[in-house]
């Protein structure tokens, strides 16, 4: 039996995407894995025809997984499984040999449909990240400033989080759930090298996100 390698580190989204594989191919059989570190030891071990892998893993990237994995089985079809629609993540992704782009805060049913069009050969891109691409082959890209680096959702949160809204009540009024808010909080932080509400309040007033 062929089998499909799937890795996230949240169990929300290792869930989803497990039910939506089971469904797309009910042929392969799943092995699944939390960490880089893990899914290492999964691929030392089988051969897989397919690898849907989240990019935030706790323990590394998941281009760098991607990477690696190419390298030793060259046969495999990697496909990301993220909430990140940023061109850093995309391009390092698609660099790293990546085959398909999904965005996991998409409705189920169109999650799906872009898995299925494995079978035709068609590379699963979500609608944003296909538009992202053009727009990245017709003029160049730069990242000059703070805000060009926050993708249209990460903008949203900010400036939700400066208000002083808890998680679930962003997660609510975005109908996204709490653990992609959560994942978008880290990487403003982490973008925008910040550790606090604080800093986040300040930078979002400094953008025009909220007045202060």
């Amino acid at each position: 039996m062929q089998k499909c390698l799937l890795v996230d580190d949240l169990p929300e989204g290792l869930s989803l995407m497990s039910a939506l594989l089971a469904e797309s191919f009910p042929e392969l059989e799943q092995v699944t894995a939390t960490s880089v570190r893990e899914a290492m030891v999964q691929v030392g071990q089988h051969r897989f025809s397919l690898a849907l892998i989240d990019l935030e893993l706790g323990d590394g990237h998941g281009a760098d997984l991607i990477a690696w994995l190419t390298e030793r089985q060259s046969e495999c079809v990697s496909i990301v499984g993220t909430i990140f629609d940023d061109d850093e993540y995309l391009l390092r992704a698609l660099k790293a040999g990546a085959q398909g782009y999904i965005l996991k805060d998409q409705p189920p049913e169109l999650i799906g449909l872009q898995l299925r069009g494995i079978r035709d050969g068609q590379p699963p891109l979500s609608p944003a990240i296909a538009r992202r691409l053009m727009r990245h082959f017709q003029q160049p890209m730069f990242f000059s400033d703070t805000e060009s680096r926050l993708s249209g959702r990460e903008r949203e949160v900010l400036g939700l989080l400066a208000k002083g809204l808890r998680l679930v009540d962003i997660a609510q009024a975005l109908e996204i759930s709490r653990h992609t808010v959560g994942d978008h909080v880290k990487s403003i932080y982490r973008k925008l090298n910040i550790s606090s509400r604080a800093e986040a309040a300040l930078e979002a007033q400094r953008l025009g996100l909220i007045a202060l």
